[in-house]
């Protein structure tokens, strides 16, 4: 069993263990860089495991940004019958991946 830990980070957490590909709500930081996410919610080696209230104190996850890009577009239409009223609006929310590195 290798080490996992859950991270949370813009408003989500993900499972994650070394060598993971994570996409994530947009980051601060270019491809290349390194980053940090030091919000560890649970991290499990095999044989312990350490559950925080509310973060595991001490506990950081280092990850290397590997690219950025724009989700698949999502389309919100409104829409009245018979008033010639019709809106149509369409959104790619960006995302940041993140190669995890070490636990």
């Amino acid at each position: 069993m290798s080490h996992i830990a859950i991270i949370a980070t813009g408003g989500k957490q993900y499972l994650v263990k070394e060598g993971d590909v994570v996409t994530i709500e947009k980051l601060p930081a270019g491809k290349g860089e390194k980053v940090v996410f030091d919000t560890v919610l649970l991290t499990d080696d095999g044989k312990s495991t350490k559950v925080g209230s509310p973060h595991v104190s001490g506990a950081k996850v280092s990850g290397e940004v590997i690219g950025e890009g724009l989700g698949d577009k999502k389309v919100v239409m409104k829409y009245r019958q018979k008033s010639r009223y019709y809106k149509k609006k369409g959104h790619r929310q960006p995302f940041t991946k993140v190669k995890i590195t070490a636990l």
